[in-house]
Parts: structure tokens; C-alpha cells; sequence
């Protein structure tokens, strides 16, 4: 069960891996891009290619769906970011279990977005873990732990990526282990759990009163969505600016928000404390560009606020 392109490298893993899959379920296709055309989840793309049977329920507590499940009668179900809590009936149903894939070292990050908390929060390590699936959210026993180094550049994009590809090893070997009965299970500890919220579009609004340090892990933690994003003053029209890379400069000072030089390193904007060099923005309606692109069209800028 999955739906992004992080359960990719995992559904691929356990299908090279010889393991008999059953079944995908993924959620039914939804209506994308500006004419609205019905486009797949990433996973039942893999699952055509793979040439296997893939299932769409409209909602998992459908009463077609659950039959369709327990005529199928799997011995173990496996969950990469489908998106949606599994009802008790589900979970319940194979006889090994329902295990999940879930990218943190649990009780450390439960919830839907533990990967940009992550990057939030300044964490210099994070990790995979897989668990059984359980009545709480994240809070099942866990099988399997991988720790994994988050570089200093990461972004939520290129670190998903890194734990998609340690996820499926851990899972497969996890399967592997169920399957032998030779699988551990370790109850959490609840009194040293944190939590990841889901990230709202309002996030990505930069607040220039903040460390340019902060700052700089808000853009890197909310690319590729929700963007960090400011506005500037063209032509006395207010327009949105997304911030794309940019670096935190501690040494540096400037009033939040004010544009102090552009030069080879990029454009410098005061913070609460320090300066952020934009390296890379995207206007509106625009393609992203390099700082020195964005410069060479905006020749006021530096003395200009952003905000």
C-alpha cells in the first residue's frame, strides 16, 4: 500500500526481490494541472510497469474493497506513505500483520511530515523505522531501525530521497525476517515521542525578523512544496517571489528584510540575525533563475525591502 514516489524504491524492492505481491493499493487517480486530467499515483505507475494487479479503493473502510481484501487473504501487508489511517478490520486482517515504513527514528517524529520537521529543527541525523501498524499513529512496535546523516544542503526533496532508498532495504529485510519468524518487536517509548504535523502553504511565507540560520532550513525544509516565498515591489505592482536555495551568512547584518548588495554570491537580505543569500528565486509566472539573472532584470534592488 503506497501512493508517492517515496514507496517507489520500496514496491520495486519487494518485487525484485521475488516476494508474491498480491496486490497494490493505491488511492484512484485524481484530477491534475490547470485542464484537470485525471492523473495516477505515482505507485500504480510502478505497479502497471511491474505488471501487477493494483487496486484503487474510493475509501479503505469501502465495504467492496474489504472484501476484495480478505478474498485475496495476504499473509502480510506493507505500508509506504499511502496517506491515510488504516482502520482496525485492515490491519488486523493478514496473518502476519501490517507493517509500515515510516522516515524517522521513532518516537521521534510521528506523523505526516517528518522529514521537513527534521530539517526545521536543525536535526543532524535522522532514520527509517519499520513498525507494526497499530490503533495510535506511529506508535506500534518497532521491527527495524536505520540511522541516516542529514547533510548540511539537505532539502526535503533530496533527503526523501535518501530515506526512500534506506527505507526499502530496511523493509526488505524486515519482510525477509517476518517471513522466517525470526522478526523482532520492541514497544515504543511513549514519554520520548515528538510530533510532526502536516505543513500548511502558510509556512513557506518567510518572516525576515528570524536568523538568517532559521531561514535557511525553512527553504531548504519546505523545497520542493510549500516553497519559501516573499514578495518584492516591481514597477509598483507587489509580486511573489519564491526563494529556492539560499545560505545563511551569520557574520553579515541588515534590517529584516532589506536587500543590502547583490554581488557573485547572490542577493543579500538582512534578517533578525545575520543575512540570507538568495542563490536561486523564482517570480511569478516565472521559470527559476540564479540571483545574478534575477538581479540583472530588478537594478534597484539592493536598498529595496522584501516582505
Amino acid at each position: 500500500m503506497g501512493t508517492p514516489e517515496f514507496a517507489l524504491p520500496s514496491l520495486s524492492a519487494l518485487a525484485q526481490s521475488g516476494q508474491d505481491i498480491i496486490a497494490v493499493v493505491t488511492p484512484q487517480d485524481k484530477p491534475r494541472g490547470r485542464r484537470l486530467v485525471l492523473a495516477p499515483p505515482p505507485v500504480k505507475r510502478r505497479a502497471i510497469e511491474l505488471g501487477l494487479r493494483v487496486v484503487q479503493p474510493p475509501r479503505l473502510a469501502d465495504v467492496g474493497f474489504m472484501k476484495q481484501i480478505t478474498d485475496i487473504s495476504p499473509d502480510l501487508i506493507a505500508v509506504v506513505a499511502y496517506g491515510s489511517f488504516l482502520p482496525r478490520a485492515l490491519w488486523e486482517l493478514p496473518r502476519r500483520g501490517t507493517i509500515n515504513l515510516h522516515p524517522s527514528l521513532l518516537p521521534k517524529y510521528r506523523g505526516a511530515a517528518p522529514i521537513p520537521r527534521a530539517i526545521l529543527n536543525g536535526e543532524c541525523e535522522t532514520g527509517v523505522t519499520i513498525l507494526y501498524v497499530g490503533e495510535e499513529i506511529d506508535a506500534g512496535d518497532i521491527i527495524a531501525q536505520a540511522k541516516v546523516s542529514i547533510p548540511p544542503t539537505a532539502t526535503c526533496e533530496s533527503l526523501s530521497t535518501q530515506l526512500a532508498e534506506a527505507g526499502s532495504r530496511l523493509l526488505l529485510n524486515a519482510v525477509g525476517d517476518i517471513e522466517r519468524g525470526s522478526a523482532t518487536r520492541r514497544p515504543q517509548d511513549s514519554a520520548g515521542a515528538t510530533f510532526a504535523p502536516k505543513v500548511a502553504k502558510s509556512e513557506g511565507l518567510i518572516d525576515w525578523r528570524l536568523p538568517a540560520v532559521e531561514l535557511g532550513r525553512r527553504v531548504r525544509a519546505f523545497y520542493p512544496w510549500p516553497g519559501a516565498y516573499t514578495h518584492f515591489v516591481s514597477h509598483g505592482n507587489t509580486m511573489l517571489l519564491k526563494v529556492l536555495d539560499a545560505e545563511p551568512d551569520v557574520e553579515d547584518a541588515g534590517d529584516p528584510g532589506v536587500v543590502t548588495r547583490c554581488d557573485d554570491q547572490g542577493i543579500h537580505v538582512g534578517t533578525g540575525r545575520g543575512c540570507l543569500i538568495l542563490r536561486e528565486v523564482q517570480p511569478a509566472g516565472k521559470k527559476r533563475m540564479a540571483a545574478a539573472q534575477f538581479v540583472a532584470g530588478h537594478r534597484g534592488l539592493p536598498g529595496t525591502k522584501l516582505g
